[in-house]
């Protein structure tokens, strides 16, 4: 078997982004941890697919809204592989309840544990081994409504404000880390087609309605996301930490 050269974890990773981030960085060499909260079919899918292109994989299936779960997950991928190199930062959901309409304090607090407390859970138990790797990347994946905040976009507070927290927390987290080799960074995905198979917070209609208001008047696709993603998590980013990259075809 070929050495082990890189070791990513890639969190939401049986479909979308998650998955394309997976099959960008899949070569040989390099290891992936694919998780994902309950979706084992797709992540075997994805785990297959990365073998297939020499690297190798295996699944983790994990809830980050129970407290713990994303911290065990990392040291998790420390366990199998013996290291962590890059991690992807990606799981998360959308909520669309808004003040009077259903969110109150204790769906807030459940929306941002999930988001943002695992976010630091999970760079917490990580951090200490990509310190180690010396080129050791940090990738978070935000979301564009912790950014635009108008009438003709759909809200989604409850997760736009966790999200808004982990872009926080990551820039935080660069400066701490940036002399010990770390790079921390987000990514913002515009509007990105869904797998087809995949839940969405928004019918095709209102998925229609929102493409108009792109000014490349399409949607985006993962694998665009995940060239990013990919960069980010490569030696030629290594100059690059603390920033908020949009990816979105210039939704303002």
């Amino acid at each position: 078997m070929r050495a082990i050269l890189r070791v990513a974890l890639v969190t939401g990773a049986a479909s979308g982004i998650g998955a394309a981030v997976c099959r960008r960085l899949a070569h040989p060499g390099v290891a992936i941890l694919v998780h994902t909260r309950r979706n084992r079919v797709g992540a075997e899918q994805v785990a297959a697919d990365v073998r297939a292109a020499g690297g190798q994989a295996e699944i983790a299936l994990s809830d980050f809204a129970e407290p713990g779960a994303a911290g065990e997950l990392a040291q998790s991928a420390i366990s199998k592989f013996g290291r962590l190199s890059v991690v992807v930062a990606n799981a998360g959901f959308a909520d669309r309840r808004r003040p009077g309409d259903g969110l109150d304090r204790a769906g807030y607090e459940a929306t941002h544990g999930a988001i943002a407390a695992s976010f630091l859970e999970l760079a917490t138990a990580a951090m200490p081994s990509l310190a180690r790797d010396g080129n050791g990347r940090l990738i978070a994946v935000s979301a564009f409504n912790a950014h635009l905040f108008r009438p003709d976009i759909p809200a989604f507070p409850a997760s736009a404000a966790a999200k808004a927290a982990v872009e926080v927390l990551a820039r935080t987290l660069a400066v701490e880390f940036a002399e010990k080799g770390v790079t921390v960074n987000c990514v913002v995905p515009g509007f990105i087609r869904k797998d087809a198979a995949a839940h969405t917070a928004l019918d095709p209609a209102q998925w229609k309605a929102l493409v108009a208001k792109v000014p490349i008047r399409r949607l985006g696709s993962p694998e665009e996301v995940a060239s990013v993603i990919a960069f980010l998590a490569s030696h030629d980013a290594s100059y690059v930490t603390g920033q908020v990259i949009h990816v979105n075809g210039g939704l303002l």
